[in-house]
Formats: C-alpha cells, structure tokens, sequence
C-alpha cells in the first residue's frame, strides 16, 4: 500500500489516512500470525500448501478492501471485500457507479491489486522470499494449478523469479508505448497494472473507450494478446533464444487461431446485423472481442448493445479464456484442445472398441491421469456456473445479467452483458448476489479444485 499511499500524499487527497490506518492493521495483524504461529520443520506439506494459498487469497482480499472502506469510496464492507477479491483475482467486476469521482490513490490501489494478483501473489512471494524450503513447490502448484507444462528452472524460486521479470518487463513495455501515445502518466500507469493482468480496472467510467484514441487502443491490444499467452513460452523466446517454442506450441497456435477467427466472425456480424461500417467494426469489434477472450475486461464500445450472435459467441470466450500459465481467467485453451481430442477418441470407440488412440498435444502423450483431471476441471467448472446461475436467478435477477455475471466473474472477465453489462456495474447486486460472486471470482482465479478440496471431509483426514 505505500505506493498508492504515497500518491495520495503527493496529490494532497483525502485517502491519506485510509492507506496508512489499513497499513498499521495489516503489519499489526501479520506480525501477530508471525509470533503465535510455531514453526516446525520448513516444509510444507501438499495440504499445507493449499490451505495457505486458499487463506491467503481469502486474508489478502479481506485487508485489501480496507482501504476502500476506511476512505469512504464504498459504504459496505461487503461491498469493499467485493471490490479488493474482484482486484486480486484480476476479474475487474466493480462496485464503483462512478470511476472518475474515486481518489487518485483508490484508483491506483484497484489497478495495482490487479497487477499483483495477475502473476500471482503467492509466487511473488516465493520469488521475493527464499523461507520456504521445498514446499515452495507446493505452494505454486496450488496457486497455478492446471497445465503449466514443464518447470522452467531447476529450483521452484528461479522459475517463479524468471516469470515475475518477463512480466515485469511487459509492463515497463507498455507503460512507456502509452506514455508515447499521449496517455497521461497516472492513467498509463493504471492501465499498464490492469491490462498485464488481465483485469481491465480503467480509471475511466468509459474504459479505454474514454481516450478515442486507435493508437492507444492498438497497444491495448497487443498486450492484451501477450498477456493470454503461457509466460514459460516466453521464457524459452527470451531467455533461450528458442523461438520455435513459441510456435510450434499446439496450445499457443489454437489460441491465435481462436482469436483470429473470433474476432473475424463477430466483425462480419456487426457489419452484416449492426451496420457497421468496415473500418468501424474492425476497430470496436476486434479491440472488445480480444478483451474478453484474454479475460481483460477493457472496453471501447458497449457491446451489450451488438447482434445476438455477437453476444452469444462473447458469452462462448468468456468460458474458453487464454492459455495455461497466462494471467488470463477462463477453463484454459489447453483444456478446450484436450476435451475436443477425448471427444474424438470416444466417437471413434464407438465402433471401434478395441483402437488405442493416445491423446497427444504436440510430442507428449499424456497419461490418463492428466486427461482425466482436465476432464474433470471442465465438468466441475459447468456445474459449479449452473449451481450460481441458479442462485444469481433465485435472488430475482434477469437469465441473461444472471448467466453472464456467472461466467464473467468465473472467468474472470469483469463486464458482462444484460444489467452487469460494460456501461453498468454490480453494485445493485443483492448481498447474497454478491456472495456468490466472490466466490465464483476465487474459485475461478484458483481454479476451482485448490478452493473446493477444503470443503470435502477427506482433505483434513489427510496426512
């Protein structure tokens, strides 16, 4: 909080004290969990590790809405926690009616939550510090589960270093393009935290669509892209000088192919449906397409207003999201390509029962194992949206606001469509609503199974 804190002060704004009273709770806090708790062997055990990363997530949303509350930038607390969860898990879904009224120092806490949740602030902490012996291992397995593909580095705590410096970099990139782009230097700051993370909190009521400008939106793009893509391919581009790596990818190349042929589908639609002109669509079109699918959230345009099938098929990217080891939300284009080959392999059994048809992606095989865990992330990750839905739709909101508010805070996107839509915001949400919400953030930022497992009797049997 001391960077916000030292804006506030800088800019002479009311939210001083807010930052430095939840300052004074946060360290007062942390320094009793430091002394009560007795420390034992350094190394934490595969259940450990999850309920850490779990209650971590959990501690750090709960101290990070306090200064929203503190400076009186939301009337609840509910609402605050709501505001903090939807920073950290970069999903951008805010309370705030009005953006532009906010504190320069609120507006900087919200973005710079993003930036920190994007990469993960677990494994910002195993980067930062070298106190957890082997269980560090435990820790990012738990925070990034799912399909990370190889370790990186020989030793947990170099890879999660290596990743926070290429993403630190892409930063400092797009930071610098914007302040060349005529953004000013606040707002390119802010921007530059949410679009790395994917999160899309603008300091703008209009998003990006606030600057007009197709040079900024352009950058916007580009990042937003890089940020979709698994950051270990650009560990072997940058650091290996292995190009090849990157293109050869099969989940990387199913990735572009969807973004292309999304943004090339939706565009038709608004030309053909909206009356769009070519130039027109091309610009908001494929600028607000590539922010759903990356799971950002940015918007140019309010496309709640588009043609059906554009909507339908935003609804469809919001599920679909970006690559494994992206900051991106969403079930992971490595799950859609695993699902699509599982599907195939069961057609051909049908009248072929005794084929062996292994699953490959790229040179691997994977094992049954593997397969069957994607399988299952994909199934629990329906049901859990159908078992939201149900609830979002029982508090008496609309099938649309309340479908779209489903899969855009499970995927992490932020705007949605019907009521939750890019021009609007939650803060009509019922309390309940909001619940539900802030669960389906965490558990789609943690992929489901690291937040579910606590609820099952059998995890805390485990030795």
């Amino acid at each position: 909080m001391l960077l916000p804190l030292g804006w506030s002060l800088f800019s002479n704004e009311p939210d001083t004290p807010a930052f430095a009273i939840s300052m004074a709770i946060s360290l007062t806090f942390g320094f009793l969990l430091w002394r009560l708790t007795s420390v034992g062997q350094r190394r934490l055990s595969g259940r450990e590790a999850l309920v850490l990363v779990a209650g971590g997530w959990i501690l750090a949303s709960a101290f990070g809405a306090l200064p929203y509350q503190l400076s009186g930038a939301l009337p609840s607390y509910l609402d605050a926690y709501f505001e903090a969860m939807s920073g950290y898990t970069a999903t951008g879904a805010t309370m705030f009616t009005s953006v532009e009224s906010q504190y320069h120092g609120i507006l900087l806490w919200r973005s710079l939550t993003q930036w920190l949740g994007g990469m993960g602030i677990i494994m910002l902490f195993v980067a930062l510090f070298p106190i957890l012996g082997i269980g560090a291992a435990h820790l990012v397995e738990a925070e990034m589960p799912g399909q990370q593909g190889e370790r990186l580095t020989a030793r947990i705590r170099d890879t999660a270093k290596a990743l926070w410096l290429i993403y630190l970099g892409l930063s400092v990139g797009e930071f610098v393009l914007l302040l060349i782009a005529r953004m000013p230097i606040f707002d390119a700051l802010t921007v530059t935290f949410s679009t790395l993370a994917t999160g899309g909190f603008a300091p703008t009521d209009l998003s990006i669509g606030a600057y007009n400008s197709i040079f900024i939106e352009g950058i916007v793009i580009f990042f937003m892209a890089a940020a979709g893509v698994n950051f270990g391919l650009y560990y072997f581009l940058i650091w290996k000088r292995q190009p090849g790596r990157l293109f050869s990818d099969p989940e990387f190349r199913l990735y572009i192919a969807l973004l292309i042929g999304a943004v090339l589908l939706i565009n038709l639609d608004l030309i053909l449906n909206m009356g769009m002109s070519i130039g027109e669509a091309i610009r908001y079109g494929s600028f607000n397409t590539v922010s759903i699918m990356t799971t950002t959230g940015f918007s140019t345009t309010d496309f709640n207003l588009w043609p059906d099938f554009a909507k339908a098929a935003l609804l469809v990217l919001m599920v679909i999201g970006g690559s494994a080891g992206s900051t991106a939300g969403g079930i992971k284009t490595i799950r859609l390509l695993v699902l699509v080959k599982y599907i195939y392999r069961r057609i051909v059994s049908v009248f072929n029962p005794k084929a062996v048809i292994p699953i490959r992606v790229g040179n691997s095989v994977l094992s049954e194992r593997v397969v069957s865990g994607f399988i299952g992330m994909t199934v629990l990750y329906l049901f859990t949206a159908i078992i939201a839905f149900l609830l979002l739709s029982a508090i008496g909101l609309d099938q649309v606001t309340a479908i779209s508010a489903v899969l855009t805070n499970m995927g992490t996107v932020g705007p949605g469509l019907g009521l939750v839509g890019p021009a609007a915001n939650y803060f009509f949400i019922p309390p309940l609503g909001k619940g539900v919400l802030i669960f389906c953030m965490l558990a789609g930022r943690l992929e489901l199974f690291t937040l579910l497992v606590l609820f099952t009797p059998a995890f805390w049997r485990w030795r």
